[in-house]
């Protein structure tokens, strides 16, 4: 049997901080790219600014992993896209599941990206019977009646839940049950899960909202500055008359 649950990456044991977690897919996103041009080392500066971090918090990052680059030379590429991927736990093969296959759930099985970070998806899993046996991705989507076999059979740690709002937690509580122990959530939903269960939520309407009031701020930004302009006093063009607007104050010699 598959023993892919029982590997945890080493970030907790290490102390590694969880905002320093949250940013190693970043550093190494980037430093892929920089990997894929051949690119050899690179410094400090140009990682972070290709991140999106400044510089000296990056710096910081790093000393987590117990990387400080060459003073004059930066880091070496490969040994970073290496050392990241290791402490992510991206160095070995990870089976992960999708619990419902609809417009989204389909798409995340398209999505290329998995394989190329690590991740291999195991099983497609839907709860309507019609959907059973029908290839999405190369892959045959079966019924979440068989989801505990599933994940026993393909050790599976992670589960991707895109089911609608209402089945989330259901389907959650089996998952956990069943010995996974991480869990990505795509459900309009917050999920209560036990202590050892980590759980990480992308809400599309949520990230689009919050894009919204930074825009309506913009906008109350423009219009406020637009009235201000409005509301400077013009200085009077000079006329040439006196301060009594009859006759210059001093006449010309």
């Amino acid at each position: 049997m598959a023993t892919g649950r029982t590997h945890r990456p080493a970030t907790r044991s290490r102390g590694i901080p969880e905002a320093t977690v949250a940013r190693l897919p970043l550093y190494l996103r980037a430093l892929t790219a920089l990997s894929e041009r051949s690119v050899p080392t690179v410094s400090s500066e140009e990682l972070a600014a290709a991140a999106g971090v400044n510089s000296a918090k990056l710096r910081k990052d790093f000393s987590y992993l117990g990387s400080y680059g060459t003073r004059g030379v930066g880091y070496d590429v490969e040994y970073l896209v290496y050392q990241i991927s290791r402490e992510l736990g991206l160095t070995q093969d990870w089976p992960v599941v999708i619990v419902g296959i609809g417009n989204l759930g389909a798409a995340l099985a398209n999505y290329g990206g998995f394989a190329s970070r690590g991740f291999r998806v195991a099983a497609l899993i839907d709860a309507d019977p019609a959907m059973a046996g029908k290839p999405v991705a190369g892959i045959p989507v079966q019924h979440t009646d068989d989801l505990e076999k599933i994940i026993d059979e393909n050790g599976v740690s992670i589960g991707v839940i895109a089911t609608p709002a209402g089945a989330a937690q259901q389907v959650c509580d089996r998952l956990v049950a069943a010995g996974v122990t991480s869990i990505l959530n795509f459900a309009p939903t917050v999920l209560s899960v036990p202590d050892g269960v980590d759980v990480r939520k992308v809400d599309l309407s949520i990230e689009l909202q919050i894009l919204a009031f930074h825009e309506q701020r913009k906008a109350g930004e423009e219009a406020e500055a637009a009235g201000e302009s409005e509301a400077v006093i013009q200085t009077p063009k000079e006329s040439g008359k006196g301060p009594d607007g009859d006759v210059p104050a001093v006449m010309p010699a």
